[in-house]
């Protein structure tokens, strides 16, 4: 009889496979998101404690002549709200394989990130306040501009994650890159929230 059988045996000394990664990536970025967090809360419990301190002395908290408006930090807020669903829909764009909607949805997300900078250094420009002034200048300085610089390097690890997916590195199989930097980004928004509520809320 013709043996017309098309598989082959698997030998009985193969090697075994690889074991698979550990998520080494997202572990990181959880930590460093962890940090950030703790790092702006400390700085921004500290802010309110300074704060709360001038007010029972009978000072305003805000130097003479300086006004916070709320139009710029409104529009940045909705600006990073809206580019959290920008985010979901890059994740999801890479989930069914379509590189092209997801690199739209990146650049998106990058130029948001361009937008609230902008805003930001705009606010600060008509906010009339000098960053050596005084100590309570110097510190909302500190925490307006600790955001900003979280959000930078969101942004280059967005930019970077996205070229590693059309390097081919990711891919509907592995997104573990997309997902770290969503996770980074989403910490970013939510830090912004303390952020606006402590500094351009409260006043």
């Amino acid at each position: 009889m013709t043996d017309i059988t098309v598989y082959r045996k698997i030998p009985d000394n193969v090697a075994a496979p690889t074991p698979a990664r550990p998520r080494v990536l997202l572990i990181g970025t959880a930590l460093a998101c962890i940090s950030a967090i703790m790092g702006l809360g400390s700085l921004v419990a500290f802010y309110a404690a300074v704060r709360q301190d001038v007010i029972q002395s009978g000072e305003t908290w805000l130097p003479s002549g300086v006004t916070i408006p709320l139009t710029q930090p409104n529009m940045m807020m909705l600006t990073l709200w809206f580019s959290i669903l920008i985010m979901v829909w890059a994740t999801y764009s890479l989930g069914v394989d379509d590189r092209s909607n997801m690199h739209i949805a990146l650049g998106l997300i990058v130029l948001m990130g361009f937008g609230y900078i902008a805003q930001t250094m705009f606010l600060l420009e008509i906010m009339n306040l000098g960053a050596a002034s005084d100590s309570r200048a110097s510190l909302i300085y500190a925490v307006i501009g600790a955001h900003v610089v979280y959000m930078a390097i969101a942004m280059l690890f967005v930019a970077f994650m996205g070229i590693r997916t059309l390097g081919g590195d990711y891919s509907a199989r592995d997104r573990e890159g997309i997902y770290a930097a969503a996770m980074f980004w989403y910490v970013g928004v939510f830090l912004y929230m303390i952020v606006w509520l402590a500094i351009y809320i409260t006043k």
